[in-house]
């Protein structure tokens, strides 16, 4: 696994802090982990995990939901206040709570009124432990008021003066959006001289004529409702007399000098001046006594409008606004006080103590005024709570000393003011718990070399446990000289070498006991590029190739990938990526840049880059033909309104004859200097009859087109405008899109100017909502390629047709288009979702569709988040954990999770998805994966040879994908000449880790099979050779090794006199045989061998084929120590004993016949099948041994 580094000594990882303790001071204080196997035996008070909000506006068109959600254990009960009393739902039909859940649900839409419900609700967790309340929520409907009837009456002023409309919306729960609109629903345009307000009127400093018009019309959104309202429309006429006098600035808004403002810290300051003037007078902001905060402060409404966001007590002072123009200048003084509400600058923290132990809990708070400091116990009082003698308060401070079992409950420190409040909730649990280790046993980390390693201890015990590390069987404590200790139990190596491998072991120990852990680490080379790619210089249309040689470890898998300007490789057939090489073929010039090869494995990564750069080729000799000269004399006759004739004089071929003309038209009133092709002739024709378009500016030219190319344009005719007429078609790419939730965008290609045929291009919108009763509405528009209709249900229908029209007329009647105003994110979550496990590695997942009229939107599929976890974890720390995401397109209500781990613990959610988004998540669905095969055993050693025994040592499968069950031994013999003698099947328990085989033949190489078992079958299997040892004076002492009874052997042996005579009457006795053979070769007799060996051939000793599936042929030592080259399968293990791996790796490649591939999101294969290709063992020499007389003698046999 890759390990994440922390940038900080001492800073623990955000997803493990709930699983740490900490210790400051007198408080011994920790998170207890919400894990359901932790908490079956320990008790814990309640604690709110969910409430809805303080300020609780609720629609009344809906039920009314007010969330209470706790955690605790035992699991707590809930109970309600209402206005400071109790509320007993038992008594009010429409009134129920959800199992296992505080939540209210009030159905109000089947009877009964919101404002029924109105009130301040207060919810109460409780168990044997304690009690945890809820902030007090405000319930209120929300309300949207219509405007109160008034007479309007026409306003007439005179060019020049002042205008405030007024809009005095109605007052609605939450406030409403004001903005002023004409009937046409089109914004009404603001500038320095016009714009709206705070209070929503609309101010003219001073007024114009184009300001005349009957539909000043103010609206008030309610978004909680989704409703807009409607002011009756003002008639506003400016009489267009000679312009009153010029005059300087006063203001319409504030009254007065000077004006108060008072804000809450953390809000958005606004202050505002609008004055009136001739000319129109331009806004300035300072501060006295001080200046603006950059970062913070904003300018609206033409700088109308000073903001400043998280505004806090230093903003606090006087503000001056300053309107001048070019008459003169007044200004304007805000004095502005910045109150707060409470805010915590210590909120008090869960306590989990230990019997006898001390602590306390702090609640600091702070707020302009000071806030006063309450405390309850269980949600009541302190003062008339229930005295515990272990307790002392201290204003904000209580204090604990000697706490015992009844000590436990739950604390609510209350901090007010005038302005606001804070409650939090507190448990002092007192719990007496051996140490737990969290963390998971035997974890694998693998770490690159020179990298920082952290090695995982998360615990729990009360009191506090100590934490030691220990490395290997008996290593001692590890010590903070080398390693770094964290407080959290993680183990720091800041600087991992290869001898940091091995086994290490987390020991936690308090007074009631010890738990331990072990997890294993190791240390891989890094991955390293040896020959770096190097730049180059091709000419164009060459090839050129980029070398890349990396070496990394041989256990991690590597990917090259290589990439241009550091995005992907063109997809061009030119490209050709082979293993460490890249050739590009046919250089073009856009092939230039730098070439970047990547190396990654699953650790690490590096790069290494090269710059191509294109030339020229060397320049060919010029053409002794060429492209024609250019035609001349252009003249146009027989002038029509949609036709001309066109005639020239064609210019010199230069010895290739003229093919074909090609006619270029130019529109100068329109698109000036931009030539289109208007129409081609033959090269025998020099005139041509030319249809054209109505109110087009046309000048024409010719280009001569030979075999060699074409030639330069002819100088352009004389220019011809043709008539106006009505458009012959309407706009294309009509479409209907919403992009917010309550409007409908209507977008078009328009017509360019050469489609217009007239001045005065337009554009009639039309839109009407499907299947209801309204009537077409339309609007005219021009020089925009987009309307938006506002104020429109989500995701509706619309029928939509877009029509051109100039000063002559209008287009032919358009089609009519299908849209949908703007969608919005689906309301509903899929139900009823249900896992069926396929396989170790493969789930499928149902679910019930979601009704359409939730979706909201177009609906796009389902997306299925699913992620590994420990059991019963799927509370803790989730938002660390990570997600994978698969998304099904369309309607579909099933779908595969391929590529799962075997014998593990998933947790999934599914999400419908619209144009806007994401859907609520459905409720968390877990399932465990069935067990598979395990992979090979990690390694296989054989120690301590003898006369007739060999003993194995190996460790277990990285990936046992499962509880073992046993390991199952293979052995046989070979004999000198690689002959396969009968093989030995034994079973070994799973717990053993070594296993001694006795009664073997002495100096007998055998052969051993080794693999690991589980309920799901046979894992990969690992293989390794050994010889038993000899001596020619009988056995060796205990004492001595067998590297030295072995030269002892070559040594004293190969030096006698027998041995040499006996070896060379062997080499006289076969001289004998092979002459004899020979000479009755020569007579004409056979050789008999041959024959015996095909009619009593024994079949243990015939070689074996490649593809049964068995080992292949054995060959002789001598050739093998001549050539170092492996066996084809099975082969020795190399003179170190180290042994290699098969593969047996459980994943997606192995998933259906070894599909070497890639799941689509819906679950479907991708990639190809192919075989797997069985790794090769090193070469090398295949026996450690030294060659002795015996072997000598073998070979001969």
């Amino acid at each position: 696994m890759q390990l994440k580094i922390m940038p900080k000594k001492k800073r623990l990882p955000a997803g493990r802090v709930a699983l740490i303790l900490f210790l400051c001071q007198m408080i011994s204080a920790l998170e207890v982990p919400l894990d359901p196997k932790l908490l079956e035996d320990l008790v814990q008070p309640p604690t709110i995990t969910q409430q809805s909000p303080k300020d609780y506006i609720i629609d009344p068109r809906e039920n009314i939901v007010i969330q209470c959600e706790a955690k605790g254990k035992p699991p707590p009960s809930f109970s309600w206040t209402r206005n400071g009393t109790h509320f007993d739902i038992d008594k009010d039909p429409l009134v129920t709570m959800q199992p296992g859940s505080g939540t209210l649900t009030i159905n109000i839409m089947s009877e009964g009124k919101a404002e029924t419900y109105e009130g301040v609700y207060q919810c109460t967790a409780r168990n044997e432990r304690g009690a945890a309340i809820s902030n007090n929520i405000v319930v209120r409907p929300s309300r949207s008021p219509l405007w109160t009837k008034e007479k309007l009456e026409p306003i007439t002023l005179r060019n020049g003066q002042s205008l405030v409309l007024p809009c005095r919306p109605p007052l609605g729960l939450p406030p409403p959006i004001i903005f002023w609109m004409d009937n046409s629903f089109q914004r009404l345009p603001q500038s320095e001289r016009v714009s709206q307000g705070l209070n929503g009127d609309l101010y003219f400093s001073n007024v114009l004529p184009e300001d005349t018009r009957e539909d000043y019309i103010c609206y008030a959104r309610f978004n909680h409702t989704q409703t807009i309202q409607q002011k009756q429309p003002i008639s506003v006429k400016v009489i267009s007399a000679k312009p009153n006098r010029e005059r300087p600035p006063t203001f319409l808004t504030p009254e007065g000098n000077t004006s108060n403002k008072e804000e809450l810290r953390g809000n958005v300051l606004s202050l505002e001046c609008i004055a009136e003037g001739l000319p129109t007078p331009v806004i300035y902001w300072i501060k006295e006594d001080g200046t603006l905060p950059t970062n913070r402060t904003f300018y609206r409404n033409f700088k109308k409008t000073l903001q400043i966001i998280q505004v806090s007590e230093a903003d606090s002072g006087n503000y001056q606004c300053i309107a001048k123009n070019a008459l003169g200048a007044i200004h304007h003084t805000i004095s502005v006080t910045v109150k707060a509400a409470p805010y915590w600058i210590l909120a008090p923290q869960n306590l989990v103590l230990s019997p006898g132990e001390d602590g306390s809990l702090i609640c600091r708070a702070n707020g302009n005024p000071k806030p006063r400091i309450s405390w309850l116990s269980n949600g009541v009082p302190i003062e008339i709570a229930p005295d515990d003698p272990s307790r002392k308060i201290d204003g904000d401070t209580i204090i604990f000393s000697n706490v015992q079992e009844r000590s436990s409950a739950v604390y609510q420190c209350n901090a007010s003011n005038e302005y606001g409040y804070l409650l939090a909730n507190a448990f002092v649990n007192v719990l007496a718990e051996p140490p737990r280790i969290l963390t998971s046993a035997n974890t694998l980390y693998q770490v690159i070399a020179n990298r920082p390693a952290l090695l995982d201890c998360a615990f729990f015990g009360s009191p506090l446990p100590t934490i030691e590390w220990f490395k290997g069987a008996k290593g001692s404590a590890l010590r903070d000289d080398i390693y770094v200790l964290h407080e959290n139990g993680t183990l720091e190596i800041p600087v991992a070498q290869k001898d940091s491998t091995g086994t290490y072991t987390c020991v936690a120990r308090n007074k009631l006991g010890m738990a331990k852990n072990e997890v294993h680490l190791e240390i891989k080379d890094p991955t390293r590029i040896i020959k770096q790619p190097e730049y180059a210089v091709v000419q164009r249309g060459s090839t050129v190739s980029f070398e890349c040689k990396v070496k990394h470890d041989h256990t991690l898998t590597l990917t090259i990938t290589w990439l241009k300007d550091n995005g992907e490789l063109p997809s061009d057939g030119r490209f050709t990526v082979d293993k460490d090489h890249l050739e590009v073929a046919d250089v073009r010039d856009s092939d230039g840049g730098a070439y970047t090869c990547v190396a990654n494995t699953t650790l690490d990564m590096v790069s290494a880059s090269a710059v191509l750069s294109v030339v020229a080729p060397t320049p060919t000799p010029a053409p002794i033909y060429d492209v024609p000269n250019p035609p001349f004399d252009l003249e146009l006759t027989d002038q029509l309104d949609k036709s001309v004739q066109l005639s020239w004089t064609p210019g010199d071929d230069n010895n290739s004859p003229i093919t074909k003309f090609i006619i270029e038209y130019e529109d100068a009133m329109h698109e000036a200097g931009l030539w289109h092709h208007q129409t081609e002739v033959p090269g025998t024709q020099t005139t041509a009859q030319l249809k054209l378009s109505p109110y087009v500016n046309y000048s024409f030219r010719v280009m001569a087109v030979n075999s060699l190319g074409r030639s330069l344009p002819s100088e352009p005719s004389e220019q011809y405008l043709t008539k106006a007429a009505e458009p012959d078609t309407n706009p294309t790419a009509v479409e209907g899109l919403g992009s917010e939730p309550d409007n409908l965008v209507i977008t078009w290609k328009p017509l360019n100017g050469f489609e217009s045929n007239g001045p005065g291009l337009q554009y009639k919108v039309s839109w009407l909502q499907k299947d209801g009763d309204d009537e077409w509405a339309s609007v005219v528009v021009a020089n925009v390629s987009k309307y938006i209709v506002s104020g429109t249900p989500t995701f509706v229908p619309y029928l939509i047709k877009v029509q051109a029209l100039n000063d002559v007329g209008f287009a032919p009647e358009p089609a009519v288009v299908m849209g949908h105003s703007g969608e919005d994110l689906p309301m509903v979550a899929p139900g009823n979702v249900r896992v069926n496990v396929v396989n170790s590695t493969l789930a499928e997942v149902h679910w019930d569709p979601v009704p359409l009229k939730s979706i909201r939107g177009h609906l796009q599929g389902y997306r299925i988040y699913y992620w590994k976890a420990q059991e019963g974890s799927l509370k803790r720390n989730r938002r660390h954990i990570e997600k994978k995401i698969l998304t099904f397109q369309g309607s579909k209500t099933h779908g595969m999770l391929p590529g799962l781990e075997p014998f593990s613990h998933y947790a999934l959610n599914v999400r419908v998805v619209n144009g806007k988004g994401e859907g609520p998540a459905s409720p968390d669905r877990v399932f465990n994966t069935p067990e598979g095969v395990p992979s090979a055993p990690s390694s296989l050693k054989i120690v301590n040879p003898t006369l007739d025994s060999l003993t194995l040592e190996w460790d277990p499968p990285s990936r046992p994908n499962g509880i073992l069950t046993e390991y199952t031994l293979k052995y046989q013999p070979i004999n000198s000449t690689h002959e396969l003698g009968p093989l030995v099947d034994l079973k070994i328990p799973a717990n053993k880790t070594r296993w001694t085989l006795k009664n073997l033949n002495f100096s007998t190489r055998y052969k051993f099979y080794f693999y690991a078992q589980t309920a799901a079958g046979s894992g990969s299997q690992i293989t390794e050779e050994a010889v038993t040892t000899v001596d020619e004076a009988g056995i060796l002492p205990p004492d001595v090794g067998a590297g030295k009874a072995m030269a002892s052997r070559q040594v004293d042996i190969a030096t006698q006199g027998w041995f040499i005579g006996l070896m060379c009457a062997v080499a006289l006795l076969i001289l004998i045989l092979l002459i004899v053979c020979f000479i009755r070769r020569n007579k004409g007799g056979k050789y008999p061998v041959k024959e015996k060996e095909d009619a009593h051939a024994d079949p243990e000793i015939q070689p074996m084929k490649e593809d049964d599936g068995t080992f292949g042929e054995y060959r002789s030592l001598e050739s093998d120590a001549e050539d170092h080259k492996p066996l084809k399968k099975g082969s020795r293990t190399p003179s170190d004993r180290t042994v290699k791996k098969e593969d047996s790796d459980d994943s997606l490649v192995d998933y259906g016949e070894g599909v070497n591939g890639q799941f689509n999101e819906d679950g479907s294969f991708i990639g190809q099948y192919s075989g797997k290709k069985e790794k090769e063992p090193a070469e090398g020499n295949e026996s450690s041994e030294a060659p002795s007389p015996v072997n000598a003698m073998n070979s001969f046999v």
